[in-house]
């Protein structure tokens, strides 16, 4: 993952000093005691409120980093794709009882098969036909 605009993570010193802020604001405002004893406090359970007390500060935090790398653009690199135009190729193959002559081993057509099958696969980005003929000629694969 790269960024577009990588020096907007620069304003990542504002959650920094909003974090430095809050932690000075909070040791401040220490609550003094007003009774001479904290003993008729000490069975009591906290309020849910005491422990969601931050919640507010870090949500507005996580907000606020979310939109520094929002502006920082997060983009995913994707592998390049070949485009490339082939051209198209029609392959004459003659079926015709004279192929199967025993003249090479193995037979002329066999040969042919072979030869044919070995150009298509070097042929990565063509479009490839087969016409077959023996007295008349017709489509095998288009």
């Amino acid at each position: 993952m790269i960024f577009a605009h990588p020096s907007y993570f620069w304003l990542f010193i504002l959650p920094a000093l909003m974090i430095a802020w809050y932690v000075l604001k909070k040791s401040k405002s220490q609550a003094s005691l007003r009774y001479s004893s904290i003993k008729i406090f000490e069975n009591k359970r906290k309020p849910v409120k005491y422990y969601l007390r931050h919640l507010l500060f870090v949500i507005r935090l996580t907000v606020i980093s979310l939109l520094i790398i929002i502006l920082a653009r997060p983009q995913i690199i994707k592998p390049e794709e070949k485009i490339t135009q082939g051209i198209d190729i029609v392959i004459a193959l003659d079926i015709s009882g004279s192929m199967l002559a025993q003249d090479f081993k193995p037979n002329r057509l066999e040969a042919s098969k072979d030869i044919a099958i070995e150009f298509i696969n070097k042929q990565e980005y063509d479009r490839i036909g087969l016409v077959v003929f023996a007295g008349e000629a017709f489509t095998q694969c288009p």
